[in-house]
């Protein structure tokens, strides 16, 4: 926040009489920014960042994409009840056990980042999601160990959903940190780009694998190939976030390599990771973020992670027929993401954003009456619906979620505030909506949630600032050529007298 003009709080005969004192006071409280003080980003290194992070994004949501579209097989695998619905709750409830822990790896991770930087953090991330899922693949069958593998399973899902509460916050962290002002939503898009595509990737070996084979082939062994695949990407993610440096931003603060000049107006000197803080001097601003998420995270995960399992054992269809849907539509988000992240560029993040909740809020119960029509048509047009609301979010939020904290907080305030929204709403979802449907005999309970959550969104949207085309809060401007930081500069410049 600017300081106030010492003009306007200063008796006005005071400012009269000393003219040259009060422009000295002006100039200290808001210094033109010098040419240094000004990032001018490396176009490579920036699509480096991009693509590390965003691969270690796609692995999260393989990760977590893997287990929403074997929950049904892993129900019986794990659960052997007898009740097909008891099952499930179960396969969904292990599910939601990875978010609760989730804010704990969000407290842990996030201040780290700040502390020590936003690379070795990350890395540390992939190495422990990578081993919990890989994991989850050995694991032996109830009918091998009893109970004992059930603990397994939770204690897997524990350790993934521990080290994804370090991931979201710093990959998006570091997209913001990399990217110039004017280009940060395209930029960010990416991350989620690297959402669809971890989902898309886990959609489709899972339908090959249904498609393939039976079963008992699928409940003895099959289910253990798409775990298994998640340590050679590991390694991979692991290796391509090693060769990056650390964000520019970072770099600014006590705790990175290179300093900001005084001058640099609102730039922040210190690198603490101070939790205490963050609860303290940002609580509203983590309310604002807790909104969002939550809004953002249960239609997420109610089409991108429940939708196939909706449509297999609430609907009756096979469990490949709504993958293959599925798969389809989210490969068109992934062609058209891009373009989201350039118009949130473009026209603001709010204007996007507020599309996104609308769209839940008037279109969610339109679209589950076409689902429920027999047809690949309607099914297609109802799930294109909520995926064309839902992309308007994935395209903008990665950018407009490390807007709202400053740098020397920014990566424990998104990890702490993203993750208790994650954990609470998101990843209950499918085990919310699979009760109220149990409960209340209605297959529209996940139209209703999505608009409750969608009118929680409208609100915290419209309280939100935008952020477009800004520099971060607590960081110098960023610029993509020598030229546009020389006209920063210029701009600051005092207009010559005649």
């Amino acid at each position: 926040m600017a300081a106030p003009d010492p003009q306007q709080a200063a008796d006005p005969a005071a400012v009269k009489r000393h003219p040259a004192l009060f422009r000295a006071i002006r100039k200290r409280r808001n210094p033109r920014l010098r040419r240094t003080d000004i990032t001018v980003t490396d176009d490579a290194a920036v699509k480096r960042a991009v693509k590390a992070a965003s691969l270690g994004n796609a692995m999260e949501w393989f990760d977590f994409g893997i287990y929403s579209y074997l929950a049904v097989t892993i129900g019986h695998v794990f659960f052997p009840s007898g009740n097909d619905t008891t099952q499930l709750l179960s396969s969904f409830a292990t599910f939601a056990v990875a978010f609760l822990v989730r804010p704990l790896g969000g407290m842990f991770f996030g201040p780290m980042g700040d502390k020590v930087g936003r690379k070795k953090v990350l890395a540390l991330t992939m190495i422990l999601m990578a081993v919990g899922t890989f994991a989850i693949g050995l694991i032996p069958s109830h009918d091998t160990i009893g109970v004992w593998a059930a603990v397994l399973l939770i204690f897997f899902r524990m350790l993934q959903g521990f080290s994804t509460g370090g991931e979201y916050g710093g990959a998006s962290t570091f997209i913001a940190e990399y990217a110039p002002d004017k280009r940060r939503g395209f930029f960010g898009s990416f991350l989620e780009f690297g959402t669809l595509a971890g989902y898309v990737g886990a959609a489709g070996l899972v339908t090959a694998l249904y498609a393939l084979l039976n079963d008992a082939q699928m409940e003895a062994w099959g289910w253990r190939i798409p775990f298994l695949v998640a340590g050679p990407l590991g390694l991979v993610g692991l290796y391509l976030r090693l060769k990056l440096d650390e964000t520019p931003a970072f770099q600014k603060l006590e705790g990175g390599t290179a300093h900001a000049s005084e001058a640099a107006d609102g730039v922040e000197a210190t690198a603490k990771g101070d939790l205490a803080k963050i609860f303290r001097q940002y609580w509203p601003t983590l309310i604002l973020c807790i909104c969002l998420v939550g809004a953002y995270n249960i239609t997420d995960y109610m089409l991108l992670s429940y939708m196939p399992t909706y449509l297999s054992d609430e609907l009756g269809y096979s469990e490949t027929h709504g993958l293959l849907i599925l798969l389809a539509v989210m490969v068109f988000l992934m062609t058209i993401i891009a373009q989201i992240g350039k118009l949130s560029d473009r026209f603001g993040r709010k204007p996007l954003l507020m599309t996104g909740m609308l769209g839940f809020l008037f279109l969610s119960l339109p679209a589950f009456l076409l689902i429920r029509v027999d047809g690949i048509l309607p099914i297609t047009i109802g799930m294109l619906m909520l995926g064309l609301s839902l992309v308007c979010m994935l395209g903008t939020m990665s950018a407009a979620l490390p807007a709202l904290f400053p740098t020397n907080v920014r990566y424990g305030s998104l990890s702490v505030g993203y993750n208790l929204s994650a954990s609470i709403f998101g990843g209950t979802t499918p085990l919310v909506i699979t009760a109220l449907i149990s409960w209340t005999g209605s297959n529209l309970m996940p139209a209703y949630y999505a608009m409750a959550a969608a009118l929680i969104g409208v609100i915290a949207v419209a309280c939100m600032k935008e952020t477009a085309q800004q520099p971060l809060i607590g960081s110098p401007p960023s610029v993509e050529t020598d030229e546009e930081a020389a006209e920063l500069v210029q701009a600051q410049a005092p207009e010559p007298k005649f």
